[in-house]
């Protein structure tokens, strides 16, 4: 048993015993279930079924995705920490779990996205079309996600196909990661490790945005953005680079206050 799976059953057990009203839901979710996966697909599928595909189907769609691949399971745990961490208003893991729509969205992206690598393209984007009706988030199961990624409020983000998401990134809502038109191929942005991107902002075309970089909230970029730096604006700019050497997309700061002058100079 995980840490985070154990963790979660204490919280659960908690809640349950504390408020009547949820202790069906935190029995029906959490305290039957066999294991992690069992849990996450029972939350899932529960959110998810619509129309004519049942609950168990869709249910049984995760549990066996969950099941034939380690690495989801590994990547979710890492966003459940991040939520935890990162997010202010979150102390503990049931509530991620049960609630927050980013993450729950991140999830079922992971099935549509190992469904789409072992080349069952349909019910990945039939997955995928779920997601967007039940959470507003539309990500491409052929995009690539790292792990401890915090999908804040979620309302709203678009990652196109060849989007690239590295590791410990955190994204706020009405994010988009598009293309600059109707061209095929790789066309998407490249987000690496440790970046911040505040809300609204809109990140179009195959640009890079660099290591432990930030965007500020409603900007728009359509350039490459050099490593630990602040972009700001419509077009955007750099504002100036980090003095401190902690990732942005972990302190979670958004204001422009730590930092000092881009030494390259001039914008992007």
């Amino acid at each position: 048993m995980s840490i985070v799976w154990r963790e979660l059953c204490d919280e659960a057990k908690v809640i349950a015993a504390k408020e009547r009203i949820l202790s069906k839901v935190l029995t029906e979710c959490v305290l039957e279930r066999d294991s992690f996966a069992d849990a996450l697909s029972w939350r899932l599928s529960n959110r998810l079924a619509k129309g004519s595909v049942p609950a168990n189907d869709v249910r049984e769609l995760l549990l066996v995705s969950f099941i034939s691949s380690d690495s989801i399971l590994m990547q979710i745990e890492a966003d459940l920490q991040a939520v935890k961490e990162r997010d202010p208003a979150c102390d503990n893991f049931i509530n991620p779990f049960l609630y927050f729509k980013g993450f729950q969205a991140l999830c079922a992206y992971r099935v549509s996205h190992h469904l789409w690598s072992v080349g069952r393209q349909e019910i990945a984007l039939y997955l995928q079309s779920l997601i967007s009706i039940v959470y507003s988030v539309d990500i491409h199961p052929a995009a690539k996600i790292g792990k401890g990624i915090l999908l804040d409020h979620a309302t709203g983000f678009v990652a196109g196909e060849t989007t690239v998401i590295e590791n410990d990134v955190s994204i706020l809502h009405e994010v988009t990661l598009g293309g600059t038109g109707k061209e095929r191929g790789d066309r998407h942005p490249k987000i690496r490790s440790g970046v911040l991107i505040g809300a609204g902002a809109k990140i179009l075309g195959n640009v890079e945005i660099g290591e432990g970089a930030r965007v500020g909230a409603s900007s728009v970029v359509l350039t490459d953005v050099p490593a630990n730096v602040s972009v700001a604006g419509v077009p955007s700019r750099i504002v100036g680079e980090f003095a401190d050497e902690i990732s942005p997309s972990l302190d979670m700061n958004h204001t422009m206050n730590s930092l000092r002058e881009y030494e390259s100079g001039g914008g992007i």
